[in-house]
């Protein structure tokens, strides 16, 4: 219901933002501003801390002087009507509680009211966390039943302002002069610019292989193209994250990145 402004007959009722007048019939009116001046002729009123001139139909301010204004029938109080309010029927079969509460177990044979609708009831009989959280009583609070996302390590391996590889990869050149990705870290980029090889070893085309100076031997790896950085999330300088992730400080200070 609207807020209404009581005038001293107990009955009549103006708006939350006008004043109760009386009127010349007698019965009371509303004067369209807040704490406003009644005038004489109970037809008329000014606003809060002006005079009534009626001779001249202003309201007289320090500030300035302003049409008075006329004044409306007030309504009569009307008592609010009674709401019948739904209820949530306990498992007991006796107990309820309001309409959107839950009941919750208080002791073998009480409930009691959580305020919240489709609530989770805490074990320890007293307490009631929102749907979709979960008690935490050692710490007093509800916490997210969803696990907390990981925060993975800001996988940027800049090659140039435009394109950056995966972390733990190596930036190496395509036969068409563009950056490739090397899924090694530290890699050795091989002339063919198509494979490349570990760390420590050399690239053998002879046998498509790389070679170690052991004499150990191990299958080469083809290199993938590289990503575009336009659609990335810039950490800083080096590093970013895929675009839709939000960077956030690992704890040992580096970049990660949150999905």
């Amino acid at each position: 219901a609207p807020r209404a402004v009581p005038c001293p007959d107990g009955q009549s009722e103006c708006p939350d933002d006008a004043t109760c007048c009386v009127t010349a019939s007698g019965t009371w009116g509303c004067c369209p501003m807040p704490q406003a001046s009644c005038c004489a002729d109970k037809v008329h009123c000014c606003p809060h801390a002006t005079i009534c001139d009626l001779a001249h139909e202003r309201c007289l301010s320090p500030t300035g002087d302003v049409p008075l204004a006329t004044k409306f029938p007030a309504w009569k109080h009307q008592p609010p009507a009674s709401v019948t309010l739904r209820q949530v029927l306990c498992p007991d079969g006796r107990s309820a509680c309001p309409d959107g509460a839950t009941c919750c177990q208080l002791s073998p044979t009480q409930y009691g009211c959580c305020p919240l609708q489709n609530a989770v009831c805490c074990s320890d009989g007293r307490h009631c966390c929102p749907q979709g959280t979960a008690c935490d009583l050692e710490r007093s609070t509800c916490t997210s039943a969803r696990p907390l996302a990981s925060l993975p390590k800001a996988h940027d391996v800049k090659c140039d302002e435009e394109t950056s590889c995966p972390d733990g990869n190596t930036c190496c050149r395509l036969s068409l002069g563009t950056w490739g990705c090397c899924p090694l870290e530290q890699a050795v980029c091989c002339p063919d610019h198509v494979h490349c090889c570990p760390q420590g070893y050399t690239c053998d085309q002879a046998t498509g292989s790389c070679l170690q100076e052991a004499g150990g031997r191990r299958p080469w790896v083809q290199k993938v193209p590289a990503l575009g950085r336009g659609g990335d999330v810039r950490c800083d300088e080096e590093t970013s994250c895929p675009d839709g992730s939000t960077c956030c400080r690992l704890s040992s200070g580096t970049w990660g990145c949150c999905p």
